[in-house]
């Protein structure tokens, strides 16, 4: 066989490998991005109706508690009375912490909200936290 020959082979296989590398990392790229809803993931946990997120006594009166894993904040903004809403911050998505005095604090660039609807209470923030379902029964919050 000639160098020509060798080398005409070599990129031939090469061609192949590179195609065959490319379709397989198409394949699991596909794979990854197919979840659907049921099947698992951070969209579920957060949609899981009737998961248990805590107790009403571990949400004080005029402040409230952030449950990270579920990407809710839960605020009792007067006595018996809870609310829910997304724990991502409408400006960058940061997570808010930090709620007292019925207000619910973002800590990276000082956007606040209101306790009892989510609506902006100061800037940088424009728009609400967006409401959350939750049930209240026997002194357990879980998610609607």
């Amino acid at each position: 066989m000639s160098a020509s020959q060798e080398r005409q082979v070599h990129l031939g296989r090469r061609t192949v490998i590179t195609a065959v590398g490319a379709a397989g990392a198409a394949a699991a790229l596909t794979a990854c991005g197919t979840q659907r809803a049921g099947e698992g993931g951070e969209a579920d946990a957060a949609n899981a109706g009737g998961q248990i997120l805590g107790s009403t006594a571990d949400v004080p009166e005029g402040g409230g508690v952030v449950f990270a894993d579920q990407g809710i904040v839960v605020t009792q903004p007067k006595a018996g009375e809870f609310k829910a809403f997304s724990s991502k911050c409408t400006h960058q998505g940061c997570v808010v912490k930090g709620i007292s005095a019925g207000v619910i604090n973002c800590p990276c660039h000082g956007s606040t909200f209101d306790a009892e609807t989510g609506a902006v209470t100061g800037g940088p923030a424009t728009q609400p936290l967006p409401a959350k379902a939750i049930t209240v029964e026997g002194g357990s919050i879980s998610l609607a």
